[in-house]
């Protein structure tokens, strides 16, 4: 919900502006916070159904957070102060939201608040993994190099799923359009055609008694047909929201044959890049153990890593620690145990994360060049094979005539 506020900041100015809150008390329990007395606080009711705010078209693409984080590292190498940025950035970006986002950054950077603080109000926005890389860039001094690297982290890995799901976007497509064509042939267009058969008592493959009951099947029970497929498919939708029921999902998506295994590159390619950076950003074992496995993306692996780092805070090495769980590959092993002996654990697992990126995208590259065709040849055959069941008889019937 927004409020409108006036209120009289620390140093006796009159402020202004709109807040958002849950509740009037949230409003105003986060005024005080920034040190403001206020002297008017109203609710702000939308204009017209336009004006109101829905989650999902308010969402802030990743592509936003990694064109923020480039200017805002170039501004910090300008030697522009952390408060200037974001009330420049604010007033720049064109998502709406993430105007919003950086203003109430900006007004808890002047009641002196930490960067790292003020982000780690935004969850929905900035992750456990950015704000404490900006922690980090804040302990050690290197904001601008912080920034810099958080960009090009957020680039890279955006990159990677997004041509991992562009990759599964066309092949969805056609197998939906080939059920649809299917469907709509077999309840509008297969009775018409079969009523000519079964009128003329002509003898019909068996083939073409199999398609024409399957026909008659949809025609009857279609609607029940279509019902239950919704009512599952908000069923695992509900399913998916709950933890068990996400850690099943997420098992099931690394169990499908190739797409497993791509899924299982990409998961370790964000593991091990997201601890590297870490690591090189001066964060320690653990905590940066705990961070991986909460912006990981998959149960699975989320559970592994948090086994790992609970094995580590026993006292085990990171490599034995890996080691015992048949989700991680001996080689990541292996180099792990290298970085812990030599001391480059940061970079070593940096090097391997580039080797996942390079083996997601050849695995991409094939899956998209064995798709394409297949998907067509299918869905020309199941077409063909079904007009073939029905127009064959009638060709017959036509020529004993």
């Amino acid at each position: 919900m927004l409020f409108k506020y006036r209120a009289i900041d620390k140093d006796s100015h009159e402020r202004e502006g709109t807040i958002e809150a849950f509740s009037q008390d949230g409003a105003v329990a986060e005024l005080q916070r920034r040190e403001l007395v206020i002297s008017l606080l109203e609710p702000m009711a939308p204009a017209s159904l336009l004006d109101m705010e829905i989650p999902f078209f308010n969402r802030i693409p990743n592509k936003d957070i990694v064109i923020f984080s480039r200017q805002i590292a170039t501004l910090f190498e300008a030697q522009v102060s952390a408060l200037r940025i974001f009330r420049l950035l604010a007033s720049e970006v064109d998502n709406h939201q993430l105007a919003k986002v950086l203003t109430s950054v900006a007004d808890d950077l002047q009641g002196g608040s930490p960067i790292s603080a003020a982000l780690a109000r935004h969850p929905e926005v900035f992750t456990p993994f950015y704000v404490n890389m900006v922690r980090a860039g804040e302990e050690s001094g290197k904001l601008s190099e912080t920034f810099s690297a958080l960009a090009e982290h957020l680039d890279k890995s955006y990159e990677v799923t997004s041509r991992a799901e562009n990759a599964l976007i066309y092949p969805a497509f056609v197998i939906v359009v080939f059920f649809g064509v299917m469907a709509l042939m077999l309840t509008l267009v297969i009775p018409k055609i079969s009523a000519v058969l079964i009128d003329s008592g002509t003898k019909v493959p068996i083939y073409t008694s199999i398609v024409i009951g399957l026909s008659q099947f949809l025609v009857s029970y279609g609607i029940f047909i279509l019902i239950a497929l919704i009512a599952a498919g908000v069923y695992v939708w509900r399913l998916g929201k709950t933890a068990e029921g996400k850690l099943v999902m997420d098992g099931l998506k690394l169990s499908i044959p190739y797409l497993g295994d791509l899924y299982s590159k990409l998961y370790l390619a964000r593991v091990a890049d997201t601890f590297a950076a870490m690591l090189l950003a001066g964060v320690t074992v653990v905590e940066a153990l705990d961070i991986t496995a909460s912006v990981v993306g998959n149960s699975v692996y989320q559970g592994v890593i948090a086994a790992v780092e609970s094995d580590v805070r026993g006292g085990s090495s990171i490599s034995d620690a890996l080691g015992r769980h048949p989700e991680v590959p001996g080689i990541m092993v292996a180099m792990v145990k290298v970085g812990e002996e030599t001391g480059e654990l940061g970079n070593i697992l940096m090097t391997l994360a580039k080797f996942y990126d390079r083996e997601v995208s050849t695995a991409i590259d094939t899956l998209v060049g064995l798709i394409e065709p297949l998907m067509i040849v299918l869905l020309g055959l199941g077409v063909g094979v079904l007009l073939a069941a029905i127009l064959l008889p009638i060709y017959n019937l036509a020529s004993a005539i």
